[in-house]
């Protein structure tokens, strides 16, 4: 604006020096030249004014030369076209790499609050005794059924040993009861021959003692006969009685003799336990892995009295999770399924794959030894964190994974593709 006053008040100098009418009467013919001079000595003062900054135009109202014009104001588009256009393209990557962004990121949800998670437990015998072996040291990989330590067996080979035995004579007294059995037999198949032989006799006399009673009735005979075959067919009838008695006394002696072999069966089978036992506290005296894993935190030592349930070692199983602790405004869309990336901290330059294996009914305060109690006192809206199960699909086998280590894991939420994955498959 003072750039612009300035020369409109050089331009109105020039016209009135130009102007014949505005030179005096006395000036018209001899001053002209001289006015002239000083009006174009005057100009440098002018374009040097304070007021107008940047440069002027020049003016010149020499003789010959053309009226000055005005210059047209250069702003920083034209003065500066190259950074202009630099800082335009820098402009428009910026709002489009954050929109890419923005609709690549809200197709994901993450948390730094997950762990590894594995159900670690205890290794410990069952029976006492001294430590013989132990074949392993700490963070050793071991196979389902590896030795872990062995317990001196010496004495339960002799618990062992005893308990046979008694199972031998078990066995023993069972097999001499059906000996005893197989003769009660014999003696109760004699003894039917005896009653058999008996009552074939006793069928003599009764037809003796009649015959001679009718002889000695119709006068045929003596008394004395008839008497004497009458007494002989009582004696038939007592010896059939006794051993008839006799035959039902073998009889109830197979039943006796069945009784013992049923305490026999009965003490044979409490041996067999016994010694069944016996193989269960030697076979208790080493100790295994009953599944792959790893062995953390060893205290056991050769020569060590072992306790039953004193521990020996820690034991982590190769079946390993991720536990993520997402908070619960980031389940909305998340559903048991959903790939997974896990980035662990230990190990930054591998990408485990994995899916959503379950959600937890509940949060994890919910859960934890001391839950909060919301209804009593002030309130205070916290939003809660929800354990998420994520399963690794391919977990590497080549390092060292366990409980408590940290994991950075990323769910996909939206399985549509971004614009970024749109166009990186065109390209």
């Amino acid at each position: 604006m003072l750039e612009d006053s300035a020369l409109e008040r050089g331009e109105q100098a020039l016209q009135n020096v130009e102007s014949p009418e505005s030179v005096p009467a006395f000036a018209r013919k001899g001053d002209l030249q001289p006015r002239a001079q000083q009006v174009t000595a005057r100009q440098p003062a002018l374009q040097e004014s304070p007021v107008a900054k940047g440069p002027a135009s020049p003016v010149e109202v020499e003789e010959g030369q053309s009226r000055p014009t005005k210059q047209p104001r250069n702003g920083f588009l034209y003065r500066r076209p190259i950074v202009s256009a630099i800082g335009a393209v820098l402009l428009a990557s910026v709002l489009g790499g954050g929109y890419l962004y923005l609709d690549y990121a809200e197709r994901f949800q993450s948390t730094d609050d997950a762990f590894i998670a594995a159900r670690q437990f205890s290794l410990a015998p069952k029976v006492s005794g001294y430590l013989t072996a132990v074949p392993v040291t700490d963070n050793e990989h071991v196979a389902a059924g590896d030795v872990i330590a062995r317990i001196d067996d010496r004495d339960y080979r002799i618990a062992l040993e005893q308990a046979e035995a008694q199972v031998a004579a078990a066995q023993a007294s069972i097999e001499n009861i059906d000996a005893q059995l197989n003769v009660q037999q014999a003696q109760i198949s004699a003894n039917q021959a005896q009653v058999d032989q008996t009552q074939a006799a006793l069928v003599f006399a009764q037809q003796q003692a009649v015959r001679y009673e009718h002889l000695e009735q119709t006068g045929y005979g003596t008394v004395q006969n008839a008497q004497q075959y009458t007494s002989q067919l009582r004696q038939q009838q007592a010896a059939l009685q006794s051993a008839q008695a006799t035959l039902r006394l073998a009889q109830r002696q197979i039943e006796a003799l069945k009784a013992q072999r049923n305490s026999a069966v009965a003490s044979l089978a409490q041996a067999q336990a016994q010694r069944d036992q016996a193989k269960l506290n030697l076979s208790y005296t080493t100790v295994t892995a009953a599944q792959p894993g790893r062995v953390v935190n060893l205290t056991g030592a050769v020569g060590q009295f072992a306790q039953p349930g004193t521990n020996l070692t820690m034991f982590v199983p190769d079946e390993i999770w991720v536990t993520a602790n997402f908070k619960e405004t980031q389940l909305d869309n998340m559903r048991p399924g959903d790939p997974v990336t896990l980035a662990i901290d230990a190990y930054p330059e591998r990408t485990i794959r994995g899916h959503v294996d379950s959600v937890q009914a509940g949060s994890g305060t919910a859960f934890s030894l001391l839950p909060a109690e919301n209804a009593t006192g002030n309130y205070v809206k916290i939003v809660q964190r929800v354990p998420v199960k994520l399963i690794m699909d391919n977990p590497p086998t080549d390092v060292a994974l366990g409980p408590g280590m940290s994991v950075v894991p990323t769910v996909r939420i939206n399985s549509a593709p971004s614009l970024v994955e749109r166009l990186r498959r065109y390209l």
